[in-house]
């Protein structure tokens, strides 16, 4: 059994609860994708219940999609009782750069708690990295090389990323994963990025290797949307369908199917 197989196995076999902090958009979608895959979703953002929440959680996903003022003290307040208790905690940047609000919380968020791992598109992780890039509403535009981006990014930010696109790119800075699954569709679900951001958080959950747990992830995802598009090629339906594909998808599938290579050496890859 390779790694892929064994961690797909452990969320199952451990399910893992999962402390969003996330945006009002997503919450829904991301606790019925959470529940599909195996893991156990909780949805806690008030200042008042957020460290406790933290504190009994195995993970902990902090979205600033749809951010207030009160949501940034408890993302903070709930990201240092999660490293006080050393669980993991994902940061998923959802649209910063398109405000200096967003990027200032961002910015707070990654100085005042210990991040396990980024994960965003080319456009939000680049601008954490002090990369040019353009922001519309919470999406970024324009087109980059995603390696160089997450490879900038954890240089500059010291954190592990995970950069999504047409190609996703896990990075520790010495250890690269590239993986080409995944399906346009996802695109045009909202919330999709934002699950994929708590589905890295449950495999971080069970294993002290982060960097092919969240590889995991990442493949597990993409290979669970092109068996969602086999039956479908509408938004609407795909949804429905691609909750199905993580419910039903077994290890030894995702194993046959993902189209991953594993780069070192970071600094020679151009």
């Amino acid at each position: 059994m390779t790694f892929l197989a064994r961690m797909i196995d452990q969320v199952r076999d451990k399910q893992p609860l999962v402390h969003n902090i996330t945006n009002q958009v997503v919450i829904n979608f991301t606790a019925n994708g959470l529940y599909a895959l195996g893991a156990a979703p909780v949805m806690a953002n008030a200042v008042e219940e957020a460290a406790d929440m933290a504190s009994n959680a195995d993970a902990l996903l902090l979205n600033i999609g749809t951010l207030t003022s009160a949501q940034v003290e408890a993302m903070i307040l709930a990201g240092k009782a999660a490293n006080q208790k050393g669980i993991p905690v994902v940061l998923d940047p959802v649209g910063v750069g398109a405000t200096h609000f967003r990027s200032r919380a961002a910015e707070k968020i990654l100085k005042e708690v210990k991040v396990s791992f980024i994960r965003g598109n080319a456009g939000e992780v680049g601008h954490l990295a002090g990369l040019t890039s353009q922001m519309r509403g919470v999406d970024a535009s324009g087109e980059s090389d995603n390696k160089l981006v997450a490879h900038q990014a954890v240089k500059t930010l010291g954190v592990p990323v995970i950069v999504t696109g047409k190609q996703d790119v896990i990075t520790d800075g010495k250890t690269t994963y590239v993986i080409s699954n995944g399906h346009f569709l996802l695109t045009k679900v909202t919330g999709a990025g934002c699950l994929l951001s708590s589905v890295v958080a449950a495999f971080l959950a069970n294993s002290d290797n982060y960097l092919d747990a969240a590889a995991s992830a990442v493949g597990f995802y993409g290979v669970a949307a092109e068996i969602a598009a086999q039956h479908t090629n509408a938004p609407g339906s795909f949804q429905v369908a691609f909750l199905d594909s993580l419910y039903e998808l077994r290890s030894e599938v995702v194993e046959e199917t993902i189209k991953l290579e594993r780069l070192k050496l970071v600094e020679e890859v151009e």
